[in-house]
């Protein structure tokens, strides 16, 4: 992993009483190809999961209106099933969607995510989910979402510094 990469931090916010939080991430890869990552399947499942875990999609449709499920296996096969549907996507700049835990039916949570350009080729990702109580987003950052971003974005990281154009 390149140094550049290392110094690229989330930074998640999680205001007391709030239904949401905010992640920021920046990345040493131009947007479209961020984008991109969010947005085709052979790319999403070699980064959105913590690394002890392995991601396998079950559907995934990148489009208004479509929808999403894929889950998380650890080594002892135990499976994290999520879905959701896509309410707007604007390439390169925009992803809304709803994002529901299985294992936890009827938690709902909104998200929009942004892709914002830099100079030198660089991508601003702003992630803000709202949550239907401060209950159920305290519940997701008490069962380590934070932690399991944080990874995520690292395993993005990797995968943008080999597979810049």
């Amino acid at each position: 992993m390149s140094t550049t990469t290392m110094s690229n931090k989330t930074k998640v916010t999680v205001e007391p009483g709030r239904q949401d939080l905010t992640a920021v991430r920046e990345f040493d890869a131009p947007r479209e190809l961020v984008f991109k990552a969010f947005t085709d399947p052979k790319i999403i499942v070699k980064w959105l999961s913590p690394k002890r875990l392995k991601m396998k999609i079950l559907k995934f449709e990148p489009k208004a209106g479509g929808s999403y499920r894929y889950a998380h296996a650890d080594e002892n096969g135990n499976e994290f099933v999520f879905r959701g549907v896509t309410h707007e996507l604007k390439a390169p700049e925009l992803i809304i969607q709803t994002f529901e835990f299985e294992g936890m039916p009827g938690h709902v949570a909104l998200e929009t995510t942004r892709f914002e350009s830099l100079p030198n080729n660089r991508t601003r990702l702003v992630n803000l989910t709202v949550f239907q109580t401060v209950q159920d987003r305290d519940g997701m950052v008490q069962s380590g979402m934070e932690g399991g971003m944080t990874e995520a974005y690292e395993k993005l990281d990797e995968w943008l510094v080999d597979n810049k154009e």
